[in-house]
Parts: C-alpha cells; sequence; structure tokens
C-alpha cells in the first residue's frame, strides 16, 4: 500500500536530484519509492556520478528491492564497470526495465548485471541486448506516457459495438450507491444523519513493466520465512 507520507517523501527526493543535473535540463537520475519499500531509479542518461546520486536518493528504511529503470535510456561507457560493481555490492533484489530504446551504456549495464545474475531483466522484446526474462508489450504512446506517470490511465480501444454492450445491459445493476444508502434510511437500517464513509483511493501503478517489477518483489517477500 503505497502512504501519502511516503509518496510526499519520494516526490521531494526526485526534485533533489532534479536540482543536481541543472534547471531545464533532464534529469540524470531521479527516483522514487513504490509500496513504502521497493525504489525506483529511473535513468536518463547514465554518468560516472551514478553512484553518487543513488546514496544520494537511497531511503533511511530497509529495501525489500531497487528497481533499475534503464527504458529509453542511454550513458557514458566509463560509467559501467563502475555501476555494475556497485550493484554487485548492494546484495538487494534488482529488477533492470529495459526497452527497444534502451541504448549505449545503457543497455550494456543491463545486459551485465542480467549476465552476473545480479538482476532480472523485465522490458519488450526488442530490446537488443539480450531477450526479457518477463516480456511486456506496450504500445509505444502508453510507454511514453508511462515513463512520466506510471499510474497513467491508457483510454480503452473503442472496439466494442452498441450491439454487444446492449446485450449485457439487463444483467448490470445500476442503483448507484446513494440509492442503496436511502434504501437502507428508509428502510430503518441506518441512521440518516450518518456520513458516508468513503474508502480512500490508492494509487494503482499501471505501467506494465513497473507492475511486473512490483509483482516479482511481493512473491519473493511472501516466499521468504517470517523472522522475528
Amino acid at each position: 500500500m503505497i502512504r501519502p507520507f511516503f509518496i510526499l517523501w519520494a516526490i521531494i527526493f526526485a526534485t533533489q536530484i532534479s536540482a543536481r543535473a541543472g534547471a531545464g535540463e533532464t534529469a540524470a537520475l531521479s527516483a522514487s519509492l513504490l509500496d513504502s519499500d521497493v525504489l525506483r531509479l529511473r535513468v536518463a542518461h547514465l554518468t560516472s556520478d551514478f553512484g553518487r546520486d543513488f546514496l544520494a536518493a537511497q531511503p533511511t528504511n530497509k529495501l525489500a528491492g531497487i528497481i533499475l529503470d534503464l527504458r529509453a535510456a542511454d550513458g557514458d561507457k566509463n560509467a559501467v564497470a563502475a555501476a555494475s560493481g556497485f550493484f554487485a555490492a548492494k546484495k538487494i533484489p534488482l529488477v533492470i526495465l529495459v526497452n527497444g530504446q534502451t541504448r549505449g551504456a545503457a543497455a550494456d549495464l543491463a545486459v551485465d548485471l542480467r549476465s552476473a545474475g545480479e538482476g532480472i531483466l523485465v522490458g519488450s522484446t526488442n530490446f537488443s541486448g539480450k531477450i526479457p526474462d518477463i516480456a511486456v508489450t506496450v504500445s509505444s504512446a502508453d510507454e511514453i506516457n508511462f515513463l512520466a506517470n506510471p499510474f497513467f490511465i491508457p483510454v480503452a480501444p473503442k472496439n466494442v459495438t452498441p450491439v454487444s454492450t446492449n446485450e449485457f445491459a439487463e444483467f448490470v445493476d445500476h442503483t448507484s450507491e446513494d440509492d442503496l444508502v436511502r434504501q437502507r434510511v428508509k428502510d430503518g437500517d441506518e441512521d440518516s444523519s450518518a456520513t458516508p464513509r468513503v474508502a480512500p483511493s490508492v494509487p494503482v501503478v499501471r505501467d506494465p513493466a513497473l507492475a511486473r517489477a512490483l509483482d516479482l518483489f511481493k512473491a519473493l517477500a511472501a516466499l521468504q520465512p517470517a523472522r522475528g
């Protein structure tokens, strides 16, 4: 569950790293915290300062895993070895996200980490470096939106005909929640002065690649024996 405090905390970290990249420029590295204990590192350009930026973005609480998002990323050749060694020393579960636009040093880093068994590769099959362990299919337009906002809701394709929709109309309960509340009050089941309880909405990660990575960490946590 993503808590508002952690969302705010992640935004602050991402803003700090962006500021170091310079005003008006795309941040080489940005960070956000998902599910309160999964750190997502979004890399636009891999540099020799990766280790420093990583330490600046790393939270103080214990992490369940790291998502290294290298989609549409490139980088400096001299940064690959240092970044690979950095992750090898961390010993934290790692998922690497790639796509057809992952190129140069970023692609080399993804291949190095996967070949060394340091992480699991998730992404589109048109990644030129190595076949992903988990393939994800997503349109280019939606992927651009997901990179900017993992909670982006794509527009559903308009391929449902009115006839097929109407066939299910008689099975759909169109009673609204307000109608149900009024009915319970009328029947004496609920006090009319009572304030309806509304469950807080929880943002859902709709980015397919990012969602697969989070699922992997949840499965890993479930398989680990309880401690304490």
